[in-house]
């Protein structure tokens, strides 16, 4: 009959295999199925409930920079996705209402206050009280010589070092020592202390160099910047390379160079947050050598940071954090524009 199994004993035997070879899979399968059910995530919740309430405010020199701008940008995008309060007191390049902004805040005791200091010294005893006072405090690029929760920034004696370096490669000679000017920003700014350290390191070490001024450009003003440079052109025509403290300052002291005639003949290095700037100022030959500290790396840290800090259960004080970031070096031959970011740019 048609549709029938033929067969002996063997056939039926292998036919009675293979149906339960069939059915175990298919038990298997159920198996499978059930043990992919879903399942809560065990840190999930607590993690999000320790943003609920909590307040970060960011106290920069001055905002309206592309570094203060970009940061803020930032931090203030991960309050908003992780729920907490986020705000910014500006304290405008004004040392005393920077001072006065801390006091008040130490009063308000918001849970994280993040700071960019002018100097070493002014605001380090009033980080110490909020501190004490239970506020977590992360330093952000220029610390003070008191150290706090956090601190995220340049490590900036490398980058006075890496400047160093490649003036060294352009002018040392030891018969004619290649004479360099130093452009710093204010005397007890850390990033002129600092980077004036890692000058020194590279530059003291080889005989072919001469370091013929060092000059602070007041509160990294463009404006100084030009002027002192134009004098000391005057007097050491056979300048080979001005080292700049930032790539903002250091616009007036490439126009300084490119009004004198002599932008094809002295080295400019300077570094900055690796903003639109750097770049456009490789492609225009304001300088030739940048260092860039990365303001969308940074922003990455310091967020890592504010979590960490919301989230610590130890006494204020307690834990103790640095995280220098990571350099990065543009030069005309490796600039590429997607390496320069904007604020439309970060995310």
């Amino acid at each position: 009959m048609a549709g029938m199994i033929k067969g002996g004993p063997e056939m039926k035997k292998l036919l009675k295999l293979g149906m339960t070879a069939a059915l175990g899979a298919l038990i298997g399968t159920a198996q499978l199925a059930h043990a992919q059910n879903s399942m809560d995530d065990p840190l999930r919740d607590d993690y999000y409930a320790n943003f609920e309430g909590r307040k970060v405010v960011f106290v920069p020199v001055f905002m309206g920079l592309d570094l203060t701008e970009g940061w803020s940008k930032i931090m203030a995008r991960q309050a908003e996705e992780l729920g907490y309060d986020y705000e910014v007191r500006n304290s405008n390049f004004n040392t005393a209402a920077g001072a006065q902004t801390l006091t008040s805040l130490i009063s308000e005791k918001p849970d994280v206050i993040v700071v960019q200091n002018p100097d070493v010294q002014s605001y380090a005893k009033l980080l110490r009280q909020a501190e004490k006072a239970g506020i977590r405090v992360i330093q952000l690029n220029m610390k003070t010589n008191y150290q706090t929760t956090g601190f995220v920034g340049a490590d900036v004696e490398l980058i006075g070092e890496k400047q160093a370096e490649v003036a060294v490669a352009k002018c040392s000679n030891k018969e004619n020592p290649g004479k360099v000017l130093v452009l710093a920003g204010p005397p007890t700014s850390p990033f002129s202390a600092y980077m004036l350290k890692g000058y020194e390191n590279v530059l003291n070490a080889d005989p072919g160099m001469n370091l013929v001024s060092v000059q602070s450009t007041g509160d990294y003003e463009s404006s100084k910047a030009k002027s002192i440079a134009q004098v000391v052109l005057q007097q050491h025509p056979d300048l080979c390379a001005i080292l700049g403290v930032w790539d903002n300052t250091d616009v007036g002291t490439a126009a300084a160079l490119q009004e004198a005639g002599k932008a094809d003949q002295v080295l400019v290095t300077t570094s900055g947050g690796g903003g639109e700037l750097a770049c456009k100022g490789l492609r225009e030959g304001m300088w030739q050598y940048y260092v860039s500290y990365d303001v969308p790396g940074q922003g990455r840290d310091l967020n890592a940071l504010i979590m960490a800090a919301l989230q610590d259960q130890n006494p204020v004080g307690s834990t103790k954090t640095v995280l220098y970031t990571p350099l990065v070096t543009y030069t005309p031959e490796t600039l590429g524009d997607e390496r320069c970011w904007s604020l439309d740019t970060l995310r």
